[in-house]
């Protein structure tokens, strides 16, 4: 599957354009610099996720056009190991 036709991945980019739109206004109107600041960790911290998503993805096509369909047990330690990727 392509990450075009993954709907999560698309998903999560939309709420977080959708959010920083709303950090946009927030800056606009000249909110509190702390709220603006914890609403941008929050954007950081959804688009830091969905890279790992896709990163994880991305590995795991390619060591699938390798070495063929994986099991899930696999799968599930792939995904683990991306999100042990987000702290290098």
């Amino acid at each position: 599957m392509s990450h075009a036709a993954n709907p999560d991945l698309i998903n999560r980019l939309r709420r977080a354009n959708g959010h920083l739109a709303s950090i946009i206004r927030m800056v606009e109107d000249g909110e509190d610099g702390l709220k603006i600041a914890q609403q941008m960790q929050a954007v950081v911290a959804a688009l830091e996720k969905t890279k790992t998503l896709i990163v994880t993805d991305h590995i795991e096509h390619h060591i699938e056009d390798l070495i063929g369909p994986l099991p899930s047990t696999v799968r599930d330690d792939l995904a683990r190991l991306g999100e042990l990727a987000r702290y290098l």
